[in-house]
């Protein structure tokens, strides 16, 4: 039964697809984070360029 049990892969399967999903998340966070940035900084810049 141990060696069932230790030969048992299914539970390492969900864990490496939970780690890949927390991995796709941050990058997508991290990606949305700085275009909102690079968002902001431009209508910044547009919004000076038509007061003048």
């Amino acid at each position: 039964m141990l060696g069932k049990f230790l030969r048992d892969e299914g539970g390492a399967t969900a864990i490496e697809y939970s780690l890949i999903a927390g991995f796709i998340a941050l990058a997508i966070i991290a990606a949305v984070g700085m275009t909102g940035e690079r968002l902001v900084a431009l209508l910044e810049d547009l919004a000076t360029a038509l007061s003048h």
